[in-house]
């Protein structure tokens, strides 16, 4: 069995592997300043809750967009399973060719996700992450990953509203009754998610014109990616797994080597 580990702005996302089997999956606040014995405990607690041995693991992979965490974060893994992390970064193998101005700039949650949609669904496909940002990136044929797009995520526009206003209230994100709101709650509610899914569709439809691949594949994963998904026939594929599979993917392609 492996340890992965996708360290996001808002989340720490777990998984444990037995071969291809997501086994066990939870979840820690990222914000929360934490020393590495009391990510130890947690984690330790855990997965034994999920019936899995801390000592009993063979190897372990993180991907982080949050620098800070990851001295602390390290060291439990490290102390508290026996194993050393391998770490997304330049470096490691992906399977993939990573182009632009600025690969080495590239998010290790984002080649993680390519590598996932592009094992797992081929190529070309358009992925799709609804997490703290929302996310579109490009995977043509051969493994060229050259594009990316990056969009506030539904959670960051509902707390702008309610932090930059003085009478708009934090509301929960949820599709409402109709878009026709009659009242605050809703009409933010109708703001923010039939605002996301017309940037979903409007982004969709313009990365097929000017990239010409009217055969595009659209897969999508985050936290909200199911509500959005469920109200566009413009994506194909939710897969909630996704980055827990990408990381499983290079864990064994880097092991092999």
């Amino acid at each position: 069995m492996i340890l992965v580990c996708d360290v996001g702005n808002t989340n720490l996302t777990w998984g444990v592997y037995e071969a291809k089997d997501l086994k066990a999956t939870f979840r820690m606040t990222t914000k929360t300043p934490r020393t590495s014995d009391e990510y130890g405990v947690l984690l330790t607690e855990m997965l034994q809750s999920r019936g899995v041995d801390p000592m009993k693991l063979e190897g372990s992979i993180v991907a982080s967009v949050v620098p800070d965490v990851m001295h602390a974060l390290l060291g439990a893994i490290q102390r508290y399973t026996s194993t050393k992390p391998l770490i997304v970064g330049p470096g490691i193998k992906t399977g993939i060719k990573v182009a632009g101005e600025d690969p080495k700039g590239i998010g290790a949650d984002r080649i993680v996700d390519v590598v996932a949609a592009y094992e797992k669904y081929g190529a070309p496909v358009l992925v799709l992450d609804f997490g703290t940002a929302t996310t579109y990136d490009l995977v043509t044929a051969g493994g060229n990953f050259s594009v990316g797009i990056t969009a506030p995520g539904i959670k960051i526009s509902a707390e702008a509203l309610w932090q930059q206003t003085a009478k708009l209230p934090n509301v929960e994100i949820k599709k409402p009754k109709t878009i026709l709101a009659q009242e605050t709650i809703s009409s933010m509610q109708a703001g923010l998610v039939y605002g996301q899914i017309g940037q979903t569709e409007y982004i969709i439809a313009k990365v097929k014109e000017e990239s010409g691949l009217s055969d595009l594949k659209v897969v999508a994963t985050g936290g909200l990616g199911r509500l959005i998904a469920d109200e566009t026939k413009s994506i194909d594929v939710y897969d909630p797994s996704l980055t827990l599979d990408g990381l499983r993917i290079l864990y064994d392609k880097n092991k092999r080597s």
